[in-house]
């Protein structure tokens, strides 16, 4: 758990100060597996072992996650890249009089010299860099960020350069056993069962025609204009929402929906007042309060299909509503285990990180909160949680990334610890099982699923679910636990995949898509 392919943490990517000069950076590795710089073989073509360069190495802290690193590099080793870089030039320099590799060495370096200076600096930068990350006390979690271009190889003189890096937090471990903790239990009823299949016969549901005033559950087709101070910020035209007590989207929520929009009737306009969210895309606007107007175009209502063959076999190809039933029972069972889970979790991670008082670097938090967002959506996809109810808690994510990206990331660092005292880790068998779960959700195959996640990079992060959530069972062997009641999941949230806040198309968190490639995600279908 503490490599860079299977953390949390996501390698900085497409940074001007490293991937700019990609060129310089591979003729460096090249030179390293060559063995120029770093190894070389001896007469009976055993690899030799590399020679450390000398290096005077200062390190500033600006912050628990942040280092500041100056390096200088000895006149000799500078002069030393250079012999080996006219070494390996030698026998293949083409010079005016002179056939190819017999010209004179002095000439070569004479000819040649400023040629090979970029070649050098690479080398010299990667080894260094190298060296310097595994002499040093720091686990790195980003690549080194530098401008290539502002380095310079001296004629005489040591040469020196500066990096920012990002690393692990030292900190010291909270006491993780015996901790008292509470876990909700229920049994599951018939009228839960009722209640969730309701749920997957909305998804196939008709929303037609209503003839009278907006009710609880109805739909209104709203053109939505969102206002700061008086001005314009943003307008949605004809947005189809359900009543319901809460209206998510993506930047910001709107509490007491329903007993805004109730008896509401075409033609009407309802305001309401919203808070924008400190991550919304409209960055001006972050924190602000908003008007928001509705104007109600039309009022439907949702149709549910009878649960005869044909439904049974667009819900899951069931038999009979028998197996219908065992089967969201089964996935109850799993959505149980998820909220146990989650309440525990958060309990945990509210003991563990109580001291955790360091800062974690803006653009790390930045970087992450994709990550969080991806991880928290692959956990309810395997949990067995419908889209509607899965797009509901990823608004609720965006709306407060920031903090939210920050405590998973405190968390993170605590439980990668002790994944590596307790010498835990995901095995090959598990990685399987949690892929079967999130195909049978999405209704695919695992081996599609482990493609996509593979070329998205989702892999890492359902890695570290599994890992996560093993530390946190042993966590919870070595706790007391006190059993509460389950109070219920929250499904009167109406979530639209939309912002309202204004503002370009740059949001700090990018989509996480929980659909098959090509197929919109699962809504009523209008029949209007």
């Amino acid at each position: 758990m503490a490599t860079n392919e299977d953390t949390l943490i996501e390698p900085t990517e497409n940074d001007p100060s490293q991937t700019g000069h990609a060129e310089e950076q591979q003729d460096a590795t090249s030179q390293t597996e060559s063995g120029q710089a770093n190894t070389g073989q001896d007469g009976n073509g055993q690899e030799e072992e590399a020679q450390s360069l000398t290096l005077e190495v200062t390190v500033e802290s600006p912050s628990a996650c942040e280092r500041h690193v100056t390096v200088l590099i000895s006149r000799e080793d500078v002069d030393r890249y250079f012999n080996e870089a006219i070494d390996e030039l030698m026998p293949k320099a083409s010079v005016p009089g002179f056939r190819p590799g017999r010209a004179p060495r002095k000439l070569v370096e004479s000819r040649f010299r400023q040629d090979v200076t970029d070649q050098v600096k690479g080398s010299l930068l990667l080894d260094t860099i190298n060296q310097v990350v595994e002499e040093q006390e720091f686990s790195a979690i980003s690549e080194p960020n530098f401008d290539f271009e502002a380095v310079t190889v001296p004629n005489e003189g040591p040469m020196t350069f500066e990096f920012d890096i990002e690393v692990r937090p030292e900190f010291d471990m909270p006491d993780w056993k015996e901790l008292k903790l509470e876990k909700p239990t229920r049994n599951v009823t018939g009228e839960d069962v009722d209640h969730q299949i309701e749920r997957m016969l909305a998804s196939k549901a008709h929303i037609v025609p209503f003839d009278g005033s907006a009710e609880k559950g109805n739909y209104v087709v709203a053109n939505v204009t969102t206002r700061h101070e008086g001005k314009v910020v943003a307008r949605q035209e004809e947005l189809s929402l359900r009543v319901r007590p809460t209206l998510s989207f993506r930047d910001c929520r709107i509490e007491g929906f329903d007993t805004l929009i109730v008896g509401a009737k075409e033609g009407d306009k309802k305001e309401a007042q919203t808070q924008l969210g400190n991550t919304a895309t409209n960055r001006e606007l972050r924190g602000a309060n908003l008007t928001v107007e509705f104007e109600v175009l039309e009022v439907k209502k949702l149709e549910l299909p009878e649960l005869n063959r044909e439904t049974l076999s667009l819900l899951g190809e069931f038999g009979d509503e028998g197996e219908l039933r065992d089967a969201v029972e089964s996935s109850l069972d799993r959505q149980l285990a998820y909220v146990q889970q989650q309440k525990v979790r958060q309990q945990i991670t509210d003991m563990l990180t109580e001291s955790a008082d360091w800062e974690l670097p803006p653009d790390l938090l930045k970087r992450q909160s994709g990550r969080e967002l991806e991880r928290a959506v692959l956990e309810l996809e395997a949990s067995g949680f419908d889209e509607e109810y899965i797009q509901a808690h990823e608004n609720e994510i965006r709306q407060n990334a920031e903090a939210s990206t920050e405590k998973a990331l405190k968390e993170h660092f605590i439980l990668e610890r002790i994944a590596e005292q307790e010498e835990i880790e995901a095995n090959e068998e598990e990685m399987e099982g949690e892929l079967a779960l999130i195909a049978m959700q999405r209704n695919e195959s695992p081996r599609r699923i482990r493609a996509r996640l593979e070329k998205s990079g989702g892999m890492d992060a359902l890695r570290n679910q599994v890992i996560e959530r093993k530390v946190l069972q042993q966590i919870e062997s070595h706790a007391k636990f006190k059993e509460v009641k389950f109070e219920g999941l929250d499904y009167n949230v109406e979530a639209v995949d939309t912002a309202i806040g204004g503002g370009a198309n740059d949001a700090q968190i990018p989509e996480a898509k929980h659909a098959p490639d090509g197929q919109s995600l699962r809504r009523p279908v209008d029949r209007s």
